[in-house]
């Protein structure tokens, strides 16, 4: 296998818990570089804990994280930020009482001090996805709106020059319109830029829609995965995900009983 064929990501059987309750069972995934993958899965799924997983957030006890196909699941999270591995957490997590500016450089840390014309442009060019952030650079990023605050996270993880980023939830809290736009802007860094993207989400039709490949996450398995065009067509993914009401428990006895459902 050349360099060209290995994954920029790659996750081995892996098995995540918070104390004695498993989160993620046997989860074995791929991303390939300069792609946009999903993982799909209802509330409480395990989608989260995968994210936190490849970040070093929480260590795995069993399997291995690849990424360029070096082992990384040991490795200090600040220490995988600087490979290239950045997240952006479900719910923003932003500093409310920093101004947007100062949030933004804070997603440089990692950056030599010497890079300052590098930066500079790098912050140029998150304002031309962003316009709305060059015009509140100086105001407190707590008074940002739900979806502005989701656009300067993002930003932010622009800003530490990754060549792949971990996007948790980026529809949570926001209008169809706003999401929208969000997603359409992923889609241009990624093309534009060559970043790979491995987003987690809930709402499938907007996940599947932009997104190259995707899993289907049900209590802490991979119970499906495809091109996503293909996942659009399968019937169980249009009966649980894009539109029927009851998408939980009982969507997944449906599945564990089919044999052939990949």
């Amino acid at each position: 296998m050349s360099d060209t064929d290995v994954p920029i990501l790659q996750l081995n059987n892996v098995e995540s818990s918070y104390g004695p309750v498993k989160a993620i069972r046997g989860v074995s995934l791929s991303v390939k570089a300069g792609s946009i993958v999903t993982v799909l899965g209802s509330n409480g799924a395990g989608k989260s804990t995968i994210l936190k997983t490849i970040s070093g957030i929480i260590d795995p006890r069993k399997g291995s994280v690849l990424y360029r196909g070096q082992a990384i699941q040991k490795l200090d999270p600040a220490r995988i930020v600087k490979l290239g591995i950045v997240q952006v957490p479900e719910g923003r997590e932003i500093f409310p009482f920093l101004t947007v500016n100062e949030n933004l450089l804070m997603g440089a840390y990692t950056r030599p001090a010497a890079d300052k014309a590098a930066l500079a442009n790098d912050l140029e060019m998150v304002f031309n996805y962003f316009p709305i952030l060059r015009e509140r650079a100086r105001q407190p990023a707590g008074q940002l709106s739900g979806g502005q605050q989701q656009m300067l996270a993002i930003s932010r993880a622009l800003l530490a020059k990754p060549s792949i980023i971990l996007l948790d939830e980026p529809s949570l809290g926001l209008s169809p319109k706003l999401t929208r736009e969000i997603f359409e802007i992923i889609v241009r860094i990624n093309r534009e830029h060559g970043v790979t993207l491995l987003v987690v989400e809930q709402n499938a039709m907007v996940a599947l829609k932009y997104s190259d490949y995707g899993y289907v996450l049900e209590v802490g398995r991979i119970v499906m995965e495809d091109a996503c065009a293909a996942l659009l067509e399968k019937e169980d993914i249009k009966e649980f995900y894009l539109g029927m009401k009851d998408s939980g428990v009982r969507g997944t006895r449906r599945w564990k009983k089919k044999k052939n459902w990949r």
